[in-house]
């Protein structure tokens, strides 16, 4: 497969299970766009420009990944950047209900847009932002669930 896809998320913080969809699809694609939806609905622990850093850090050793962020519907982003493709990861059962129905209103709206979802990695089944955030905020080991940048920063958020 060729071309470019977009890996979306709020990524408060990223993950090993985000990293994996991410170099999975980088494999896959000439090249990954990882971007920063920015969801007005949620409350997030890191910045903007905090979690563009973070992301920015842990992607740099992959050469066909470019960072951004966007306001706005994610069909309108990967229209923008010329993607054909939205990688979505699925950790369990459980996931596939909502993406499928966010896959099905972007069909609507851009029916070019192809969306493709991966399993992620047993290891990671589990895994997500918010887990990751409650471990940290109670000095819990989250080594294997983040690369140590993000351990750094997440230390940094809970001294306060």
């Amino acid at each position: 497969m060729s071309g470019i896809a977009v890996c979306p998320g709020s990524f408060d913080p990223i993950t090993f299970g985000h990293l994996d969809i991410i170099k999975r699809g980088a494999k896959v694609f000439d090249e990954i766009h990882v971007v920063l939806l920015n969801n007005s609905s949620k409350n997030p622990l890191f910045s903007v420009e905090e979690r563009i850093h973070l992301i920015e850090e842990v992607t740099k050793d992959i050469p066909n990944v470019k960072v951004g962020t966007f306001q706005g519907l994610l069909v309108d982003y990967a229209k923008s950047v010329n993607a054909k493709a939205i990688i979505r990861g699925l950790r369990a059962v459980s996931d596939f209900e909502y993406e499928m129905q966010i896959t099905s209103m972007n069909r609507v709206l851009n029916d070019e847009i192809e969306t493709f979802f991966v399993m992620t990695n047993n290891q990671y089944s589990f895994l997500s932002s918010s887990i990751v955030k409650e471990v940290a905020k109670y000095q819990g080991d989250i080594s294997d669930l983040v690369p140590v940048v993000v351990q750094d920063a997440l230390h940094k958020k809970f001294a306060k």
